[in-house]
């Protein structure tokens, strides 16, 4: 295994932006990956896995900058999985070419943000491995759709995001974070929401300090499972700023919510869901500190989260106006590595 250390501001920090986490032999390098490495927190020896691969909301600039955040300040180790174009090796939102999936067998959390995803049988092998086990989930946005799955005699086609087989109705999205796609709820780009905390759900781990959350993404219908626990819900406002008036005919309907999920295994998995988390979302330093308490939760850290934990970006990060076919091309995973290099490039 090949790894580079650097000093970088006065700090001993170790990044390797292109070698296959957890591995115990030496793998050589992988172009889908980028790897952030912090020495000190609660998540010192803890490995989160990241899996970008949406083809709308600009996966590929939250998760690198979420994972920044967890592992400068945190000290976990985060591996950040993109899809590419196989010809570039550029990131490419939304192709279902990846490679090196096998580090969730070191993984101690999933955090997935994929969009009707049909990933090479070797590579969705590693995640249903994954789920077996019952390893915790943390999903965002369109991982509610995280799959479509639909070659003819797929051993994988349960996780497909409409499956109507009872006995794993609504594939990966329902039955693993709770609730499966069912519509907008909301208009992209011209309502916007601000998030609530759940009365009931107040005194959760998860809500410490959580305050004057807004998201510019359009909400989504959901319904989560019956088991789960709503922390948040969405008003929805006519317009794109926090001071918009709330939409008239729109409920407050669930928009983050934790839930546990039994393996196979017989393993319960901690779940933490929510319908938003685009790129622009994550401006916010509310919806940030959610999504950070969020994985800090499901990782089984809950005791680490003060209220007042740094949830800063590292970095410089001026996220892309989400949208399809709006991704800033030409980057490889490889130049988000380091802290200081813009997000996107």
């Amino acid at each position: 295994m090949t790894r580079r250390v650097l000093l970088w501001l006065g700090a001993a920090v170790l990044f390797v932006p292109w070698t296959l986490a957890g591995q115990g032999t030496g793998a050589g390098s992988n172009p889908h990956l980028v790897r952030y490495e912090g020495t000190g927190g609660p998540g010192v020896g803890r490995h989160i896995v990241f899996i970008a691969g949406d083809h709308e909301y600009r996966s590929e600039e939250t998760l690198p900058a979420l994972a920044r955040i967890l592992a400068r300040h945190y000290g976990f180790t985060c591996s950040v999985f993109f899809t590419t174009n196989p010809d570039t090796g550029f990131i490419e939102p939304g192709s279902a070419h990846i490679a090196g999936l096998e580090a969730l067998r070191s993984a101690d959390l999933l955090v997935i943000f994929t969009r009707f995803q049909d990933f090479p049988d070797d590579e969705m092998q590693h995640i249903v491995d994954y789920l077996e086990r019952g390893g915790p989930v943390v999903g965002f946005r369109t991982a509610t759709h995280a799959f479509r799955i639909e070659r003819p005699g797929s051993r994988f086609a349960k996780y497909t995001w409409n499956n109507r087989d009872p006995e794993y109705a609504g594939g990966f999205g329902r039955q693993i974070l709770g609730e499966t796609w069912v519509s907008h709820y909301g208009t992209n780009h011209e309502q916007s929401s601000r998030l609530v905390v759940e009365p009931a759900s107040a005194s959760h781990p998860i809500l410490r300090g959580v305050r004057d959350m807004w998201v510019e993404s359009g909400g989504y219908t959901a319904y989560p499972m019956p088991d789960s626990i709503v922390l948040v819900r969405g008003v929805v406002l006519n317009g794109m700023t926090p001071d918009s008036p709330p939409a008239p005919d729109k409920e407050q309907l669930p928009v983050a919510w934790v839930r546990t999920y039994r393996s196979p295994s017989g393993r319960e998995g901690r779940v933490f869901t929510t319908t938003h988390g685009a790129s622009e979302d994550l401006k916010n330093e509310g919806f940030r500190r959610l999504a950070v308490n969020g994985i800090l939760w499901a990782v089984g850290l809950e005791s680490a989260i003060t209220g007042t934990n740094d949830v800063s970006l590292v970095g410089p990060y001026n996220p892309t106006r989400y949208g399809f076919d709006g991704w800033v091309e030409g980057i490889r995973p490889s130049d988000l590595a380091g802290w200081d290099t813009p997000i996107p490039k």
